[in-house]
């Protein structure tokens, strides 16, 4: 994969776009998270304004959804608040529209605009959740420190890639540092997380590629979570930090050269959010 490491941008420090690039029809703006200049695959914020529609008809490329504001419709299906949805390529979701606007996270696994294969594989789709509906899974790690929760919304029946939804209690820390084997990718829905790059807050983004030492974190508020891993599943390995956790750290990001200023300038006045 052809993406830098982005680890953390608020992503209130990126502009809104408009951006025909995705093929998501008139009026939709952008944030551009973060892209691989190979494949084509994105992270996306979207916002939809009132009144948008597509057409039915099926995509090249695979799309994760979950809606941060507002509605969509897909189809017969209406997909809001927290709903989360994950389309393979090849699958066609329906006449899409927004009544009132959204705004919705939106992963795509290449070029959307490519031909479409002519059938999908029905593992590999998930029509329509809502994650409040999801139950919570408690120890899923022998060591992850207590006090978290996760709501698991998609697992690859090939790669064993994972989409959950993690949230965690108040006054929670951890004392060690995590290292994954594959892409993890994070956006932080609400509360904060002290870690070993800076205080995240709602909004924030990350894009980490494997076996990269990360943590330990904590939160005072609390905080949920989106997650996903790229190129195979959540494996962890426990190890110990190069400097021991501590709250309000510094914002020290790994960020490409052109989002260093803007994320500086975003994180000093995160506070405000």
């Amino acid at each position: 994969m052809s993406r830098p490491q982005i680890e953390f941008i608020q992503s209130q420090a990126l502009p809104w776009r408009a951006d025909d690039r995705f093929g998501l029809g008139v009026g939709v703006e952008l944030k551009v998270l973060s892209e691989d200049a190979e494949t084509g695959a994105a992270s996306l914020l979207v916002r939809y304004p009132a009144g948008w529609s597509l057409p039915a008809g099926a995509r090249g490329a695979d799309e994760e959804l979950l809606v941060l504001e507002g509605a969509l419709t897909a189809g017969a299906l209406r997909l809001g608040h927290l709903h989360y949805a994950r389309w393979p390529a090849g699958y066609d979701a329906g006449a899409r529209a927004s009544e009132s606007g959204a705004v919705v996270l939106t992963f795509l696994s290449g070029d959307p605009g490519r031909p479409a294969p002519a059938s999908f594989d029905p593992a590999r789709l998930v029509e329509h959740v809502d994650t409040f509906a999801v139950p919570y899974t408690g120890t899923f790690h022998p060591e992850f420190p207590p006090g978290a929760g996760r709501k698991v919304l998609y697992t690859d029946p090939g790669t064993q890639e994972t989409s959950w939804i993690l949230g965690t209690l108040p006054l929670r820390w951890a004392e060690r540092s995590e290292v994954h084997d594959f892409v993890e990718e994070m956006y932080l829905l609400s509360g904060e997380s002290h870690g070993d790059r800076g205080v995240m807050r709602p909004g924030a983004y990350f894009w980490r590629p494997g076996h990269i030492p990360h943590g330990p974190y904590g939160t005072m508020t609390g905080n949920l979570y989106f997650f996903r891993t790229q190129g195979g599943p959540l494996v962890t390995r426990y190890v110990e930090p190069q400097t021991p956790f501590h709250w309000w750290p510094q914002y020290r990001p790994a960020l490409p050269e052109d989002l260093q200023t803007s994320a500086v300038e975003a994180a000093e006045g995160a506070r405000a959010w």
